[in-house]
């Protein structure tokens, strides 16, 4: 893992939709913190969150885990005892890679993981979901069942973090917005041919909504406060309150 994203240059990359595979998970955390604006910023932002709302003797979700950067942030910034930490997610091969880090870091506090799908997760007893940069991937038909039974399995005073790419009504904006982040895509240095590869790529499965539909969709699920606390671009997290 840790290893360069190349999976879009020319000679490595094979045509059809994005997969989270070994290929995606050896450079995982080159590639998100490459495409996604603030990605660094985020995840530590999670942890603090959890810090706040996490409650004694309940459990905290983090739901399309991939190889676990928030579950370790928040495993790391949460004081308060007796809690069960729950990450899951479909990719065998993300989850393996999870325990591996687990292991080598030999971290005291006990770590659930799960191959599943987060459409078949039962949440129960939990002070914290975290879906970062994971609804987008859900179908759009699913997502309001998804976040209802999110909601209900959450304590009163439990929250959802919940981060996607977004897009925008406004014709004009959404260009402005598209066209910035692959100014950020470039700057980091990706190519014109891995950024139009990759976009081709995700164009099936990536399905983002705007921000408006995010915070109906909340309060019509059983949240009664949902914030927007960070946008870089296209990219935005929001903390849901039970």
């Amino acid at each position: 893992m840790n290893q360069k994203d190349l999976i879009f240059s020319s000679q490595i990359m094979v045509p059809g939709d994005f997969v989270f595979d070994d290929r995606v998970v050896n450079v995982f955390p080159d590639m998100i913190n490459r495409s996604v604006p603030g990605y660094a910023l985020i995840i530590p932002m999670i942890g603090l969150l959890a810090h706040r709302y996490a409650q004694h003797g309940s459990r905290i979700y983090d739901l399309g885990c991939s190889l676990g950067a928030a579950t370790l942030a928040m495993s790391q910034a949460i004081k308060v005892q007796e809690v069960e930490f729950i990450a899951v997610d479909n990719s065998a091969e993300m989850i393996g890679g999870l325990n591996d880090i687990l292991a080598q870091q030999g971290s005291c506090v006990p770590v659930k993981t799960l191959v599943e799908d987060i459409r078949s997760t039962v949440i129960s007893d939990a002070s914290v979901v975290v879906l970062n940069f994971t609804l987008q991937f859900v179908s759009p038909a699913d997502r309001l069942q998804l976040i209802q039974g999110i909601a209900g399995g959450l304590r009163s005073g439990g929250i959802l973090v919940l981060s996607e790419k977004l897009c925008f009504e406004d014709a004009l904006e959404q260009e402005r917005q598209t066209a910035w982040h692959h100014d950020f895509k470039r700057a980091q240095g990706y190519s014109e041919l891995e950024i139009a590869r990759k976009r081709d790529a995700l164009e099936n499965i990536l399905k983002p909504e705007n921000a408006g539909m995010h915070r109906a969709r909340l309060i019509e699920a059983g949240f009664s406060e949902v914030y927007q606390w960070f946008q870089g671009f296209s990219f935005a997290s929001f903390v849901a309150i039970k």
